[in-house]
């Protein structure tokens, strides 16, 4: 009721002096109490100024980026200086055509240093150099882990709740507060990294990946490789003429997970108040970011954090007894201390060892 008044009040048009004349006293609407006066309830909210398709935009090129670490462009590439050479069996069908149009299309596209550029002043990644004015969003990762972090803590600690607790739900167990926090420090940090010609760069790069997996897909290009699929080609490139290890399966579900994510995020979900509501909603993205979490673990790009260092273990509810030494012998000379009462020296058996 009291957000419904304050919002009919901010909607009303102020006086021609703002209100000056009621606070000072002057004129015919001069105000005998304080209370009288016009008190503006406050400016616009900070949080809800940030356009949800800018943060979409970083989405996709974040799925982007984790294709151009698994290899998927450098595979193309590689295929393009071997149909050069002459040195596979590609001549005149629908691979070998789609490969001449991709390199054909080459110099009227965003080049490789431009991608690099812009994962490093959108994301952080990598180390190539930003444009001249902007810098490298180096808190990006740390910010996108800690949401990722709080939100599978969040169900984590509900799906303990609903089995062991007698009041399951409490709202004090498991807080919306800090994935709510967690959730507007990344998107803050993303509003101003995410202007300039990202929008149109992930357009472009995005049917760029599509043109190089429907090559990928090709007949002749399977047959070439005796694969199955797009991702066969792929690794069996890598495997072959790269000699990489190959992280194909977890980048390839962190860029799905991490995209929907942050096209979660760019929603209004996160502003939600309601407890139930805002649970409901937090529900579409529970399964993503454990599946981020998983494989960003077996990379070694993530670490899972618990609850150890909020809350006291159930088993360690009293402090450890400390167990009495014996004192060092002296170096002296003189005599051994005595030894405390209630101890006795170990007696060694007949094998050596003690009993």
């Amino acid at each position: 009721m009291l957000a419904a008044v304050e919002g009919e009040d901010a909607k009303k048009a102020p006086p021609p002096d703002k209100g000056l004349a009621e606070l000072v006293g002057i004129g015919q609407e001069a105000a005998a109490e304080l209370g009288k006066t016009r008190i503006p309830p406050g400016v616009e909210p900070y949080d809800e100024t940030v356009t949800s398709e800018r943060i979409i935009a970083v989405g996709d090129l974040y799925y982007i980026y984790q294709h151009e670490r698994i290899g998927v462009f450098r595979v193309v590439q590689k295929l393009q200086e071997l149909f050069r050479a002459g040195t596979i069996r590609l001549s005149g069908g629908a691979g070998a055509f789609a490969l001449y149009q991709f390199d054909r299309r080459e110099v009227l596209r965003y080049t490789q240093r431009d991608r690099l550029a812009a994962y490093r002043r959108v994301l952080g990644y990598g180390s190539a150099a930003v444009p001249a004015g902007s810098r490298a969003n180096t808190d990006y990762h740390t910010m996108f882990a800690h949401f990722i972090n709080q939100v599978t803590l969040f169900w984590r600690d509900k799906r303990i709740s609903d089995v062991i607790r007698e009041r399951a739900y409490d709202p004090s167990f498991g807080s919306i507060a800090i994935v709510r926090r967690a959730g507007l420090d990344l998107r803050n940090n993303l509003k101003f990294t995410s202007f300039g010609h990202l929008n149109v760069l992930r357009v472009e790069v995005m049917q760029l990946l599509d043109e190089a997996f429907r090559i990928l897909a090709s007949e002749d290009v399977k047959r070439l490789f005796g694969a199955d699929n797009a991702w066969d080609v792929v690794e069996e490139v890598l495997i072959r003429y790269f000699n990489e290890r190959l992280v194909t399966s977890p980048r390839q579900r962190m860029a799905v997970a991490g995209r929907e994510v942050l096209r979660w995020l760019a929603q209004p979900h996160v502003l939600q108040t309601q407890r139930a509501q805002f649970e409901a909603l937090l529900l579409e993205i529970a399964e993503y970011a454990e599946e981020w979490l998983t494989s960003a673990q077996a990379l070694g790009l993530a670490q899972r954090t618990g609850s150890s260092g909020r809350v006291t273990p159930w088993d360690r509810s009293a402090p450890a007894p400390t167990r009495p030494t014996r004192p060092a012998a002296p170096t002296n000379g003189s005599p051994r201390p005595p030894r405390p009462p209630g101890r006795r020296e170990p007696v060694a058996s007949a094998n050596g060892r003690h009993p």
